[in-house]
C-alpha cells in the first residue's frame, strides 16, 4: 500500500505582533516537509533579517516590473510598504510535492484563497489587543506612530478572520500554540483530496 501526497499550501495570517512568524519558524524547524515562500517587499530590512532568506528586498521600480510580468500570486500594500508572493516559486514547489508556508497579511491571503481554494488558512490571534501593543513596543523597532497604525490595522484584520478555515489564539508560551498548529497541519496532510492511494493486490 502506498500513499503519495501533493504539496500543501499553508497560509498563516494575523496582526503584526500576533506571533505568526514565530509559529511559522517553529513549523519549518520541526517539519522538514515544509519550505518557506520568500516574499518580495519594498520595506527596509529589520535588524537580523537576511536578504533572499527572510525577504527579497526590492525597490519600487523592481516591484512594478514584477507586477508587469504577472510574477505575483498576490501582492498588497501593508503599513505603507508593498509585499508580494512570487507565483512561480510557489507553484513549482507544490508540483514537486513540497508543502509551502505563506506568512502573509489578510489582503494577500484573500487573493491566494480565491486563486487556490485548496490552500489551508489559519488566522493567528493575540490574547488581547493590550498584549499585542506590548509585544510591538518590546520589539523596539517602530515609532509610537507606527505602532498606533499597526494597532488600527490589527482591529480591521481581526474583523476579517471569518474568511479563514482555522483560528488560533497565540498565548505564551508559544510551544502550546505550536502544538495546536501542528495538529491542524497533521490532519490536513491526511485529507484524501491531497492523497493518491495505491493498494497492492
Amino acid at each position: 500500500m502506498k500513499i503519495e501526497r501533493t504539496g500543501m499550501l499553508l497560509i498563516l495570517s494575523g496582526p503584526s505582533g500576533a506571533g505568526k512568524g514565530t509559529l511559522g519558524k517553529m513549523l519549518l524547524e520541526q517539519d522538514d516537509s515544509f519550505c518557506f515562500s520568500v516574499s518580495a517587499t519594498t520595506r527596509a530590512p529589520r535588524p537580523g533579517e537576511v536578504p533572499d532568506v527572510d525577504y527579497h528586498f526590492v525597490d519600487d521600480r523592481r516591484f512594478d516590473e514584477l507586477i508587469g510580468q504577472n510574477a505575483f500570486l498576490e501582492y498588497a500594500t501593508v503599513h505603507g510598504n508593498r509585499y508580494g508572493t512570487l507565483r512561480g516559486d510557489v507553484e513549482n514547489r507544490l508540483r514537486h510535492g513540497q508543502n509551502v508556508l505563506l506568512d502573509i497579511d489578510v489582503q494577500g491571503a484573500a487573493m491566494v484563497m480565491a486563486r487556490m481554494p485548496e490552500a489551508v488558512s489559519v488566522f493567528i490571534l493575540p490574547p488581547s489587543f493590550t498584549e499585542l501593543r506590548e509585544r510591538l513596543v518590546k520589539r523596539g523597532t517602530e515609532t509610537e506612530e507606527v505602532i498606533d497604525r499597526r494597532m488600527a490595522n490589527a482591529r480591521q484584520e481581526v474583523g476579517q478572520m471569518d474568511i479563514y478555515q482555522y483560528v488560533l489564539i497565540n498565548e505564551a508560551p508559544p510551544e502550546a500554540s505550536f502544538l495546536k498548529l501542528k495538529s491542524i497541519v497533521d490532519a490536513e496532510k491526511l485529507r484524501l483530496s491531497r492523497c493518491t492511494v495505491t493498494i497492492d493486490d
